[in-house]
């Protein structure tokens, strides 16, 4: 662990499951909800804790484990997830987890298929490929839609995606609880002090929740082991990035030799071409035959 290292990382499991995922400190995912969503469910005022690993349905099926898994009073669930590094088929697997949030609802016995809303918010440490979204946007809310005429087909399925590296504010330029819960899980580890923007009641607990000197050694060991995973883990996708990229460019060398090779045979050819047909004895058949070009090449010349 870092000796400088004052607040936890938010990105390690320990330190995410910390802050949000246990009944003591409900309080503050109460506060980040409710800042992410800036009053468009209405107030939060309670979560009830949810089992965060899902079996399937027989012998086999594979299983769901959420990061953070709760519901609120009027029955809506919400799945938190902090997702480290990009993986081929995140958006799938965003989608496979909300249909175990969906599927849990069904009783047994006779049902009029009512399902109450399912949220899935995925915290990303890492951005979009493919510049999907402008550099400038970094809240994305994603519904069933019709593609026609742009309405909402179904808003009981919502996804909401955060793409923390493009959240570049300062503590002097934020504006609002949901600028402030952005900046504290993009800046979290980074902090010696806590910012004097953050100066509501929530950030006061938040701040003491992450101070690692307050912890006792059972959960400093685990945050070390955490973060020694986080490391090791970020550390292999930099490796591998750099190792893709390395080939690239051996295999671009490799290639503009090739392709360098083959030109200049062929313009050998040409030349050979060139040098036959001057001496107007050979048909172009003939020249064709002898340097492996086209008739078309050889009348081109």
């Amino acid at each position: 662990m870092d000796n400088n290292e004052r607040y936890i990382n938010p990105y390690t499991d320990f330190g995410f499951k910390k802050l949000f995922g246990t009944e003591m400190n409900k309080d503050l995912l109460i506060s980040f909800l409710n800042a992410l969503f800036q009053g468009e469910k209405g107030e939060i005022t309670d979560v009830q804790y949810l089992n965060g690993e899902h079996l399937g349905e027989g012998y086999g099926d594979r299983r769901s484990i959420f990061d953070v898994y709760c519901m609120t009073d009027d029955g809506s669930r919400f799945i938190v997830e902090m997702q480290k590094a990009e993986q081929e088929y995140f958006k799938d697997r965003s989608l496979y987890y909300s249909t175990a949030a969906i599927r849990e609802q069904a009783p047994k016995g006779k049902w009029d298929y009512h399902l109450d809303e399912v949220y899935t918010i995925g915290i990303l440490n890492f951005m979009f490929p493919g510049d999907e979204y402008p550099a400038d946007s970094y809240r994305h809310e994603i519904k069933l839609k019709d593609v026609e005429d742009d309405h909402v087909f179904y808003d009981k399925l919502t996804f909401v995606y955060l793409e923390m590296p493009k959240f570049t504010k300062t503590a002097d330029e934020l504006n609002g609880m949901f600028d402030k819960w952005m900046y504290v899980l993009h800046n979290l580890s980074n902090l010696l002090e806590r910012p004097a923007a953050l100066q509501e009641r929530v950030f006061t607990k938040l701040f003491e929740q992450a101070e690692i000197a307050k912890y006792n050694p059972s959960e400093r060991r685990q945050y070390e082991e955490s973060q020694k995973e986080y490391w090791d883990y970020t550390s292999t996708l930099q490796t591998a990035e750099k190792k893709g990229r390395a080939e690239g460019r051996a295999e671009g060398r490799a290639e503009g030799r090739a392709e360098g090779r083959a030109e200049g045979r062929a313009e050998e050819k040409r030349d050979t071409a060139r040098k036959l047909k001057a001496m107007g004895v050979l048909s172009d058949e003939q020249i064709a035959a002898a340097t492996g070009l086209t008739i078309d090449e050889i009348k081109s010349l």
